[in-house]
């Protein structure tokens, strides 16, 4: 499960933005995100997942 940006609809064809998945990955099955089907109360996590996590979405330098 991903949560992303919905950018464009063309027919059938989505545009997103921050999905984390291959480019040409099937998706199967798209809801919106409501904030009542989050998770309930505080979510709790160790350390290392923040740790594993904090450089996650920065671009390599020469990437686009």
């Amino acid at each position: 499960m991903t949560v992303c940006a919905l950018l464009l609809i063309d027919g059938l064809t989505l545009t997103v933005q921050g999905l984390d998945a291959i480019d040409g990955t099937p998706v199967l099955d798209v809801k919106p995100y409501m904030a009542e089907f989050g998770p309930r109360g505080d979510v709790r996590q160790p350390a290392w997942s923040s740790e594993l996590m904090a450089s996650y979405w920065i671009r390599p330098e020469g990437a686009s």
